[in-house]
């Protein structure tokens, strides 16, 4: 029997390529907004990252998330995506 393909994608931090559903989808609205996308399926500009805070940490200090979203990110949009990273490690 033939096997399903499994998406691939590639963290924008650490440029290792994972299975789609072991990575967190990062999208830009319309509007500008950033929103974590939990079901891979949001309509927007997006960028998946490992789902791991030193991940996070140097998208953040290498401005990785900045070029691939076209956005400025804040501290606030940093502590937010990090607080939903904490949360899914911990299983909550």
């Amino acid at each position: 029997m033939k096997q399903k393909k499994i998406p691939m994608r590639m963290c924008i931090a650490c440029r290792e390529s994972k299975p789609k559903k072991e990575l967190i989808r990062i999208v830009k609205n319309k509007e500008g907004e950033l929103n974590v996308d939990t079901t891979g399926k949001m309509p927007g500009r997006g960028a998946y990252l490992c789902p791991s805070v030193e991940c996070l940490e140097r998208a953040f200090k290498t401005k990785a998330l900045q070029r691939a979203l076209e956005v400025n990110m804040t501290e606030e949009m940093l502590s937010e995506i990090k607080r939903i990273i904490l949360r899914r490690e911990l299983g909550v």
